[in-house]
């Protein structure tokens, strides 16, 4: 996108964070839904294919470009980004990654338009060891019959096209015996079980996706080839790390925002808590944090799209970006004091939505795994 479109989209999902979506922030946490409205505005708008490229109609933007855009959207409820995050990301880029020509004119504009997409990936015995899935799917002549459940899939409920992944070689072991199948929500024996009740992000829908006897095409194969699931995957997944760094980015920013304005006006022993070093202390650290993640992020995503080898740093800078949030969370609770502690003020509820940023797309403690791994296998160890 040239540079004088883009800086005016940038502008234009800035107006509708500050004008649109932080005002209706509290009527998120209690409906425990995004509006209706919002989301028809966010497909005006076109942020369901901000990665899609623009022959499918969506907006194409580069990894830069798309961290910019999701910063911006950091600096609100996590539930705005969540309705898009999915399509954006782990929903769609397997496809615009690895599938076929047919697979991207059927799929790719139905989602820039607004359908939702969902990763999924995640079984009640299989999280961080992604290779040990167990649901199945075993070759009926053209089609595939797929049985297996799946937790904690973001979007699912409402999701019209899923991305699946199945074991589908039985007589291949770990990672190289997956695959990556596309399969319509609507689906005779797709059920989904009830959202799950989560300690925060109110307005991000996520539940269990149960596959009972469900025939998908082979042409449904991302690729057309089986037993490349695992590897689409992990290319999709570097992909949204950059973009959850870009999010955890923009949530630093507005828990440092929110921090200043109450140490400002907060008075205590006669003047501005502000005006103690101690709490001069935790603000400076957190915007430390901030500068310093997105600073990595920003990095990133500039050599992400030179086409450089980044896997490691993908890592390193979605550890950072989320343990940072983290600390900068924590420590605006701790400025408010007491009020910190109450639902009255957005830090508490922003402290417990950025919780999962730890967790999901790989717990910190796989991406200190991959970093170490790495340097290790470098060093000449055999791992």
């Amino acid at each position: 996108m040239d540079e004088e479109t883009f800086a005016l989209l940038l502008e234009t999902v800035r107006r509708f964070v500050d004008e649109r979506l932080i005002p209706n922030e509290d009527r998120v946490e209690e409906e425990d839904a995004v509006p209706p409205e919002i989301i028809e505005e966010m497909k005006e708008l076109g942020l369901f294919g901000l990665s899609v490229p623009q022959e499918y109609g969506g907006l194409g933007l580069t990894m830069s470009e798309e961290a910019r855009v999701i910063y911006e959207l950091g600096r609100t409820s996590f539930a705005y980004r969540s309705v898009i995050g999915t399509t954006v990301g782990i929903g769609s880029q397997g496809i615009v990654m690895d599938g076929t020509e047919a697979q991207k004119r059927e799929w790719l504009p139905r989602l820039a338009a607004g359908m939702m997409a969902s990763f999924a990936l995640t079984e009640p015995g299989s999280g961080s060891d992604a290779a040990s899935i167990s649901t199945s799917a075993v070759r009926e002549g053209d089609n595939y019959r797929i049985n297996g459940n799946k937790r904690y899939i973001t979007n699912a409920p409402r999701a019209g096209m899923l991305t699946v992944m199945a074991r589908s070689e039985k007589d291949v072991p770990g990672a190289r015996g997956i695959t990556a199948f596309i399969v319509a929500a609507d689906t005779p024996g797709v059920s989904f079980g009830k959202p799950d009740k989560k300690m925060g992000q109110k307005g991000a829908i996520s539940s269990d996706v149960n596959f009972d006897d469900v025939i998908v095409p082979a042409n449904n194969i991302i690729g057309g080839e089986p037993g490349r699931g695992f590897k689409t995957a992990m290319k999709v997944l570097n992909r949204g790390r950059i973009h959850l760094s870009a999010l955890s980015s923009g949530m630093c920013h507005r828990l440092v925002q929110e921090s200043v304005q109450y140490a400002a006006e907060r008075k205590q022993f006669g003047q501005a808590i502000g005006a103690f070093q101690l709490v001069q202390g935790l603000i400076a650290d957190s915007q430390t944090d901030a500068y310093a993640a997105w600073c990595m992020t920003r990095d990133l995503a500039k050599r992400y799209d030179a086409g450089e080898d980044v896997n490691r740093d993908v890592a390193c800078t979605k550890y950072f970006a989320s343990e940072a949030l983290g600390r900068c969370a924590d420590r605006a609770v701790q400025v408010h004091g007491g009020a910190g502690y109450m639902a009255e003020y957005k830090v508490e509820r922003f402290y417990r939505d950025v919780r999962l940023m730890r967790i999901y797309e790989g717990t910190s403690q796989i991406q200190q795994t991959i970093i170490a791994k790495s340097l290790l296998r470098e060093a000449g160890l055999n791992l």
